[in-house]
């Protein structure tokens, strides 16, 4: 073979599309031969069909309609079948059970994987089981450069997916979708429709950045804005009613719904509802009613405060720990509850929390060391807010530690302890268990820390990462599987760390804006929101419509709002518990 002709056939594997046209007499003969070895192996061609002799053909089942091709350095194997006018472009992948439709498009070094690999932690990866759902594509669909779909998705007709997406979800017809994971744009039949993210413009096919890059994602004007306005004036107008509903006249007291048993929680997040939503404290009590119960409920040997106790009476702490401290998980969440609905009633709590107080440093840094960050970090986090707000709610009374020096010792330690690769504390978690006590933890301890306290959070970028990876996780985001625990959790640290870095904004707003559109649906008529299916461990009061579920659901909301563009249309904005100010200006000087 002369380089010419080398040179000719070698164009073929890059341009296949013009073989029918351009090729010689030898080469037409030499592409029947190539064509009758695979059909040996089962494979079916329709006239005027190209097969690059340099892409890896190895398949069970092959099928390719009139006028289609698969190009050199493609990698093609299992079951698949394609329809008329389909091209499978350089370096491509096309492997497990794959049905294209007619007129299909797969762009340069892009994957279609009609399979998956388990990875149960019982065995070594080489011996997992693999399993295989396949992929479905439809007529008329353009899959851009370097996209990759992943097994059980299917593409309707006349999608258009950008360059390095990311395709976990099936995509319904006509659907333009880009990003990490591929999330819908628009309708490939709205020409001049919306226009929902410029900053993931640049992933789409040739011709595609242009027509979407002009207003900006989250448009207060545009129908996700709308759709907020509509929540909260909705949501506002029944607010008395849902107040209402929790409130046992003859007890007294709130409870999460009815039916429910009262809890100190229950009156700190009706306070919360009835400040974000009515701009005032609920209608049952005086505010310095609200104020003085709530006040009342402290433990004055350990500032904390406990729960009811069944019958309904004060309720009783387990002894103190070594180091003073005293182990209740409830307690320790109203040291958050009870002060911030004590500020919005513009109160605060009339004594110290000593078991905060009294720890020195010494005994600081032996609880942290303590504390389970490799198996349970939510509960380590979740601590150290504890401490972190009691050492916050003592400089608000202008009461000094006990040793000086505690509060440094806290911001030192995590300092020192933090994951420069995650941005977190705590083990990385794994494929199988996942990220959400990581993440989980990370939200609640520096929400009482570096949130609270007004300090930037270590390594942005990297916690960006960590908590994208994990929002993606089908395990907890799966529509219908989200709770208020699990989106705050992910929804405050993009917030949290966005204000030190634009890292992956575009990312960002996509995941907001498609959990912002889910929450907005989750809210019932006169009752409010539910928490959600339970957590890990069970935690949670469940799907039922309740004050927890509302209180936090309305913060997530705002989270998310503001993460999208749109939370100036909500009316709203968090002043509790989840307030995204700081509760103090950076430092830990007394406020004068």
């Amino acid at each position: 073979m002369d380089a010419q002709t080398a040179l000719d056939d070698a164009y073929f594997d890059y341009c296949p599309w013009d073989f029918v046209g351009r090729a010689s007499a030898g080469q037409r003969a030499a592409q029947d031969a190539h064509q009758r070895r695979l059909a040996e192996s089962g494979a079916h061609f329709g006239p005027r069909c190209y097969v690059s002799p340099a892409a890896g053909v190895f398949t069970d089942t092959l099928r390719l309609g009139t006028d289609s091709y698969i190009a050199g350095h493609a990698y093609v194997t299992g079951e698949v079948t394609a329809g008329d006018d389909c091209t499978v472009n350089p370096y491509a992948t096309v492997r497990g059970r794959i049905t294209l439709g007619d007129g299909v498009r797969i762009g340069a070094h892009s994957s279609l994987l009609g399979f998956n690999h388990g990875f149960a932690p019982d065995r070594p990866v080489h011996r997992q089981p693999l399993t295989a759902k396949g992929i479905t594509v439809g007529d008329d669909v353009w899959i851009g450069s370097h996209v990759v779909v992943l097994d059980g998705v299917t593409i309707g007709d006349h999608c258009v997916v950008g360059a390095g997406a990311v395709v976990t979800k099936d995509l319904a017809p006509w659907t333009v979708a880009a990003g990490n994971p591929a999330r819908p744009l628009r309708d490939r039949r709205a020409q001049g429709g919306p226009r929902r993210d410029r900053a993931v413009s640049g992933d789409l096919p040739g011709g595609l950045s242009d027509d979407l890059s002009g207003d900006r994602p989250g448009d207060p004007s545009g129908d996700l804005g709308d759709a907020v306005a509509r929540f909260a004036d909705r949501a506002r107008a029944q607010a008395a009613d849902l107040l209402a509903r929790c409130w046992n006249p003859d007890a007294g007291r709130y409870a999460d719904r009815p039916g429910a048993p009262a809890t100190v929680r229950a009156h700190c997040d009706a306070v919360e509802i009835a400040d974000l939503l009515l701009g005032s404290p609920p209608e049952q009590l005086a505010a310095d009613e609200h104020a003085a119960r709530l006040r009342a409920l402290q433990d004055p040997g350990s500032g904390l405060v406990p729960e009811f106790a069944p019958d309904g009476g004060p309720g009783v702490l387990p002894a103190p720990a070594a180091d003073g401290w005293i182990d209740d998980g409830t307690a320790e969440y109203h040291v958050l509850a009870v002060g911030y609905a004590l500020d919005l009633l513009g109160s605060r709590l009339t004594q110290p929390v000593h078991v905060v107080r009294r720890m020195t440093a010494g005994q600081l840094i032996a609880r942290l060391e303590s504390l389970p960050w490799r198996t349970r970090t939510w509960s380590a986090g979740a601590w150290v807010d504890c401490w972190a707000t009691g050492a916050h709610r003592n400089l608000e009374l202008g009461v000094e530690d006990g040793e000086p020096g505690a509060l440094e010792a806290l911001f030192g330690w995590l300092t020192t302890r933090v994951d420069p690769w995650t941005g977190m504390w705590g083990t990385a978690g794994s494929p199988a268990a996942g990220r959400l006590q990581l993440v989980n933890g990370y939200y609640r301890l520096t929400r009482g820390s570096y949130a609270q306290f007004g300090f930037d959070v270590p390594y942005a970028e990297r916690v960006v990462d960590t908590v994208l990876a994990h929002g993606r996780d089908q395990r907890w985001f799966a529509a219908g599987r989200e709770n208020a625990c699990n989106v705050l959790d992910v929804a405050h640290p993009l917030w949290l760390a966005g204000r030190r870095s634009g890292h992956r904004a575009a990312e960002v707003r996509a995941w907001a804006e498609e959990q912002l559109t889910r929450a907005l649906g989750r809210w019932r008529d006169g009752a409010g929101f539910g928490f959600g299916p339970a957590g890990e461990g069970g935690g949670g009061p469940g799907r039922e419509p309740g004050l927890q579920g509302t209180e936090m659901w309305l913060a997530i909301v705002w989270l998310l709002a503001d993460l999208v563009g749109v939370a100036d249309r909500l009316g709203y904005r968090p002043r509790g518990v989840h307030r995204p100010e700081p509760a103090r200006s950076p430092g830990f000087a007394t406020p004068g």
